[in-house]
């Protein structure tokens, strides 16, 4: 016997052929939209906790570094039994106060606290500038740290090294510097989102 399409077959839908054709076309124009939107939306919230995460990197960073140069002056002047100079060095030997710029730690073996190649002063470690912009100063108008034999400072070299990103004044970090030698870092002691010396001062550098 043969069959033959009746009127229903005809008026059936095509569920293959519209499935397929689908696919095909992809997302439409309204999805793409939203599909952009909450990507907008995500970037906007998101973009600034990473600045923020970007920014304390940078900061502890430069903390840590300060710290290890710190302790190898310290390290140094006590081993050798001479006394050691951490400052930023102009080109001719003298130390400036200029402390953004690169650092350097040196042996001064006469005491007249210039850096003299001549007489084969050891030059032990430099540090480099800080980023573009932020600002790291040490007590005022103090142009160097020296560490003795005793491993304490040498006459008024204590201070704060003080160190504050460029519009990020909050994150702004230190190391307190004690006439002892011995230096600590500064921490957010009342949990406020700013750092504070061991006696409740914020961290300027104004």
């Amino acid at each position: 016997m043969l069959y033959t399409h009746s009127s229903c077959d005809k008026n059936t839908p095509k569920i293959t052929s519209n499935i397929s054709h689908q696919l095909a076309t992809g997302m439409t124009l309204i999805e793409l939209m939203v599909g952009i939107g909450v990507t907008s939306i995500l970037t906007t919230i998101a973009l600034p906790s990473f600045n923020d995460f970007i920014v304390q990197l940078r900061v502890d960073n430069e903390i840590s570094r300060l710290s290890r140069l710190l302790l190898a002056a310290r390290n140094h002047a006590i081993n050798t039994e001479s006394n050691v100079i951490i400052c930023p060095l102009k080109d001719n030997g003298t130390c400036s106060t200029d402390w953004h710029e690169e650092l350097s730690v040196f042996v001064d073996n006469n005491n007249n606290q210039i850096l003299d190649s001549a007489n084969n002063e050891l030059l032990i470690a430099t540090k480099s500038s800080i980023n573009s912009g932020d600002i790291l100063k040490y007590a005022t108008n103090r142009n160097k740290i020296t560490y003795q034999a005793t491993g304490h400072l040498f006459g008024l070299s204590n201070g704060t090294l003080r160190y504050c990103p460029k519009g990020y004044e909050e994150k702004s970090r230190a190391i307190v510097i004690a006439r002892s030698g011995r230096f600590y870092a500064t921490t957010d002691n009342n949990k406020d989102g700013q750092d504070e010396t061991r006696s409740n001062q914020k961290i300027v550098c104004d």
